[in-house]
């Protein structure tokens, strides 16, 4: 018995109807939109990173920030990520919370202010928030490293 190609595509609706329907009851809409069109995916663009940072968690997901900065300010922030939805979803909202930050503003963000501006976020997943901060916080370290490593060679022996 074959199935006609009007009831296979019925059959992709309800299950992409429901997968939707689970999206949103777990993101709410808020995360659910971002989850649809996700925004600061990817690594910047050549070389325009100023520095970067990664971390992998005992959940397996790694997750990457890249950061640029402007002034002291983060210009451009993205993220990557190897992981689940909800990682995808804490590295978009932290590329987000990091941009026009300065390194002392970047390195005081806390996994809950990823989750608080998420608004809604499945418990078993909350660990993807720290991962995001976590990888936040590499990459600032590494920037900072960057910084005192020109400073040095501009300064008169």
């Amino acid at each position: 018995m074959s199935m006609t190609d009007e009831a296979f595509e019925a059959i992709v609706r309800q299950l992409q109807d429901q997968a939707f329907a689970d999206a949103r009851r777990a993101y709410g809409e808020k995360g659910f939109e971002r989850w649809r069109n996700p925004r600061f995916n990817g690594p910047l663009e050549g070389s325009d990173a100023d520095a970067s940072g990664g971390v992998k968690g005992g959940c397996g997901d790694t997750i990457n920030i890249y950061l640029k900065f402007n002034g002291g300010r983060v210009e451009a922030a993205s993220y990557t990520t190897d992981g689940c939805g909800s990682s995808a979803l804490c590295g978009s909202f932290t590329a987000e919370l990091a941009h026009g930050r300065n390194v002392e503003e970047l390195l005081e963000l806390t996994p809950e202010d990823v989750l608080n501006t998420i608004g809604t976020f499945p418990e078993q997943e909350t660990h993807c928030a720290t991962l995001a901060i976590s990888a936040l916080q590499e990459a600032v370290n590494n920037y900072m490293i960057r910084v005192v490593a020109q400073n040095r060679k501009t300064e008169p022996c």
